[in-house]
């Protein structure tokens, strides 16, 4: 594990890929795994889409893909920035990447404000359902035929990362005896909630590689749960890790303030998840 001052060595690249002439991306669908749901997605692609891509998956928080100025339109042009940037970071080096929608068809397209855990259904529980999102996700990919079957990544943020450290582990749901050819190849987990109902209490083990990004000063999330996830799994041999920034809280990577603390974590933490896919899924 390691803690970062997070002193800014390049410009925000988030920010950069809002501006890029990555296309905006097309809405997809595809079957869940419950057998009734048909989860909705966005797919970016880069400009010169290639055969034998490697494809991301994105997973988002409590908050939905949308953003909170969306007022009821939602679709591709309300986004939110975060969302966009990352996926067209991801497509304009070479990635055809997912942003899956696991909220809207099952009736909450705004998803879930700040301290609304005990009112949200089992439908969107990031332990037991959003995991089988992810994974649903990486067989829509696998169908395609620009996508290299087994260079499938997953990034996740929030709700969406303690989705993601699940989807990872060698016990997730809806999927027997993981590999990251059935499963995925590599995760990333941003400030994610790390209890996870206490799944892991015994210690955590992944199928393949998967690094946590958090800030040391979240007040949403406990970063001290991180700490004991990662260490415990690393214990048992899991091939994890997680750094820490100094001074940055929940959400630090929003490209529409990328100042202070939280300024200073981004700039470290997006080219650090570029190098991490880059040597787990290729390019």
């Amino acid at each position: 594990m390691a803690a970062r001052t997070g002193k800014v060595a390049t410009p925000s690249l988030l920010a950069a890929a809002l501006a890029n002439a990555v296309a905006d991306p097309a809405h997809v669908t595809f079957p869940a795994d419950d057998g009734r749901t048909t989860l909705e997605a966005y797919l970016f692609a880069p400009t010169q889409p290639r055969p034998a891509m490697p494809a991301v998956v994105m997973m988002h928080g409590s908050g939905g893909v949308y953003s909170s100025a969306a007022k009821g339109n939602f679709n591709a042009s309300t986004l939110s920035a975060r969302h966009l940037a990352w996926g067209k970071l991801w497509a304009e080096r070479g990635y055809l990447a997912l942003l899956v929608d696991g909220f809207t068809p099952r009736g909450f397209p705004a998803g879930f404000g700040f301290r609304s855990y005990g009112a949200r259904p089992p439908e969107v529980d990031e332990v037991e359902s959003r995991p089988r999102d992810a994974h649903a996700a990486a067989r829509y990919l696998r169908g395609r035929t620009d996508v290299a079957p087994d260079r499938i990544g997953l990034i996740g943020w929030s709700n969406g990362g303690s989705a993601a450290l699940v989807a990872l582990a060698s016990d997730t749901p809806g999927l027997a005896n993981p590999t990251p050819q059935t499963g995925f190849r590599a995760a990333l987990a941003l400030y994610p909630g790390c209890w996870l109902k206490r799944r892991y209490a015994e210690g955590y083990r992944c199928y393949a590689p998967v690094r946590v990004f958090a800030g040391a000063a979240d007040t949403v999330v406990k970063c001290e749960h991180c700490v004991r996830l990662v260490e415990m799994g690393r214990a048992a041999g899991a091939d994890i890790e997680l750094t820490t920034y100094d001074g940055a809280g929940h959400g630090f990577d929003d490209p529409k303030r990328p100042s202070g603390a939280n300024g200073r974590a981004s700039a470290e933490a997006v080219p650090a998840a570029i190098a991490f896919f880059a040597r787990e899924l290729g390019g």
